[in-house]
């Protein structure tokens, strides 16, 4: 058994709700609202329960507990005992710094999870967390972090069953938006992680445009990547990632996180492509600030690994209360969507 060293416990600081918020929460026909949240990138449905773990893109926002039963959102505080299994990381994040992006969480246990976290903000770096949904609330406990190589940021992580982390850059130093949604030029790539290894190594052969999104299969064999400038997901075998197996056809939105569904499809979301009001498909006359300025439908679908044929699982119509959709999450009949640049996460009817 490993030595387990207690080192703090630290309280992430919230975000006011302004005073007009009731009625900028109120639903847009069949889509309803959970607000009180920044810029909610990700989420993750805490096993055998229906707790959500939302992300916060902002620096200081850190987390969110959801209750999907409620439709609420509160402030998800952590304590820190750090795992000597992460040697190089010993000190737990600023929660004035927390920025939280890409979400992953494995079960390991009858009410125990374990909560992967690209963090930004503090470092870089995928920190990790115990989930313990034993009591009334689920809480989080810091046990440790794994730095990203010098320069390299991460935007999406997935974990196997062995504790070994993969996670996505988006855009490695010297590229650009442009390079990979106009130029179609590979700009990131994927970092494996391993316990017991001194950082994270590339693997070679899974550089795409816009390294997004990314997921693994049950049994570990293979990773899925979102590929946002080729707007579809690609399929790599984890012992020969070379050489790309399956991909689905080009997607009518930008897909960004992706998150394996109770079902085994993949589910991926993000902003509808072909808006000519918002200037069309991304391209040379956009920007990311020009892209997130402008509301756009979101598209939600189900991909079947196996086929990488895809199914249209919700929508939401372009709205100014939300856009820049970034996933989608089954709980209890609907689709729960996030956004990288709002104050609110979507609830759309399940088609």
């Amino acid at each position: 058994m490993r030595m387990i060293s207690s080192v703090a416990l630290v309280v992430v600081a919230g975000f006011a709700a302004p005073s007009d918020a009731q009625q900028a929460c109120e639903p847009s026909g069949d889509v309803g609202y959970v607000c009180g949240v920044t810029n909610p990138e990700d989420l993750v449905l805490v096993p055998g329960t229906s707790w959500i773990v939302s992300s916060g893109m902002a620096d200081g926002a850190g987390f969110y507990l959801v209750d999907a039963k409620a439709g609420t959102a509160t402030v998800l505080p952590f304590a820190a005992e750090h795992d000597p299994i992460f040697a190089s990381c010993a000190t737990p994040p600023s929660p004035q710094q927390l920025n939280t992006h890409g979400l992953s969480l494995r079960a390991n246990g009858p009410g125990r999870a374990k909560l992967y976290v690209v963090g930004h903000g503090a470092r870089e770096a995928i920190e990790v967390f115990d989930v313990d949904s034993t009591g009334a609330r689920p809480t989080l406990t810091w046990r440790g972090c794994v730095p990203m190589p010098e320069g390299l940021a991460a935007n999406s992580v997935a974990s196997f069953a062995d504790g070994g982390i993969v996670a996505t850059v988006l855009f490695m130093p010297g590229t650009t938006f442009a390079d990979a949604v106009v130029d179609r030029k590979p700009t990131g790539a994927v970092y494996e992680w391993s316990p017991g290894a001194a950082g994270f190594e590339l693997i070679e052969g899974t550089e795409l445009p816009a390294n997004n999104g990314i997921e693994v299969s049950a049994d570990g064999r293979e990773i899925y990547v979102a590929s946002s400038g080729l707007q579809t997901i690609v399929a790599f075998s984890h012992s020969n990632p070379a050489r790309q197996l399956r991909t689905t056809r080009p997607l009518p939105f930008t897909p960004d996180n992706v998150h394996m569904g109770p079902d085994g499809r993949l589910l991926t979301a993000g902003m509808a492509n072909d808006v000519p009001e918002c200037g069309g498909p991304p391209g040379p006359q956009h920007d990311i600030a020009k892209l997130a300025a402008c509301p756009r439908p979101t598209i939600a679908m189900a991909i079947d690994p196996a086929t990488m044929r895809d199914t249209v699982i919700a929508t939401t119509s372009a709205d100014a209360k939300f856009s820049n959709a970034t996933m989608v999450l089954t709980v209890d009949g609907q689709a729960w969507i996030g956004s990288f640049s709002g104050d609110k996460i979507a609830r759309a009817p399940l088609r």
